[in-house]
Order: structure tokens, then sequence, then C-alpha cells
């Protein structure tokens, strides 16, 4: 008798998952799945805000660099191309190069692909991304990004 009951015993240990047992498992990990995707598919327009963030601050150390050799910041009208190209136009740049101030061949895009804003009133400058919307005011990752905040 006591041989059939540990037969017995390890038929049972040996009989796998139901169905039901299955189905939960399963519910639980699209639970899980939907409510990671959800989190993560909110996270690439900040990822962009923060890289342009990045990006406005390197253009403020490469605007610092160029005001130290030349003794003045690019004008609107030279913009931030004079960064990677020597610019004509009044101011002229008598210290410019011999290598530009960003290692680019041309002024990168915000992280939504649009142009960043630059403009200077003769003693300040500012750099302006207008966010993922691309228009000017906005809130949340449609935001304004400025160099001075």
């Amino acid at each position: 008798m006591k041989i059939m009951q540990n037969s017995q015993k390890r038929k049972n240990k040996n009989r796998g998952f139901t169905l039901l047992e299955m189905l939960v498992v399963v519910l639980i990990i699209g639970l899980i799945v939907s409510v990671v995707v959800y989190n993560v598919a909110r996270e690439p327009d900040k990822a962009r805000a923060k890289t342009t963030r990045i990006q406005i601050e390197s253009f403020d150390t490469a605007l610092q660099a160029y005001k130290l050799d030349n003794g003045h910041y690019p004008s609107t009208e030279q913009g931030l191309e004079a960064l990677v190209e020597k610019p004509s136009g009044f101011p002229e740049p008598k210290h410019w190069g011999p290598d530009p101030y960003i290692n680019k061949t041309k002024i990168p895009q915000d992280k939504w692909g649009n142009d960043y804003i630059y403009s200077n009133d003769g003693r300040n400058y500012l750099i302006i991304s207008y966010g993922a919307d691309g228009e000017q005011g906005g809130e949340d990752v449609a935001a304004d990004i400025r160099s001075d905040e």
C-alpha cells in the first residue's frame, strides 16, 4: 500500500501546469509589459528635450570661447554658423580659428529636426529650441528650451 501511495505522489508532482495557471501567468506578463511600454513610450520626448538642453549648453561653451578669441559674440546675422565656419560681415572676428569652435561641419538641428534660433542684441545672445511642436511657447515637451534658463 505504501508503495502505491509513493508512486501516486510522484505522479502528482510531475503533472505540470493547468491551462488556467498558464493563462494567469500570461495575463500577468501582459499587464507588466503594457505598463512598461506605456511608461517608455512617453520617455523619448523627455530624452530629446534633455539632449537639446545639452546641445544648447555646448553652444554656450563654444560661444564663450568665440568671445574670448574675438572680443564679442557672433551677430544675429552671423548666427551659430560662426562656430563652424569663419563668418563674414560685422563684427569681423579677428582671431577666428584655425579650428572651428564645435567639431561639426554644420550646426545640428534640435532633436525634433528644427533649427535653433539664435539672436544677439549686442551684449547678450539667446539660443532657443521651440521644443516638440516647433512653435513658440508650449508646455511640457512642447515648451521652449532657452539658453537663458
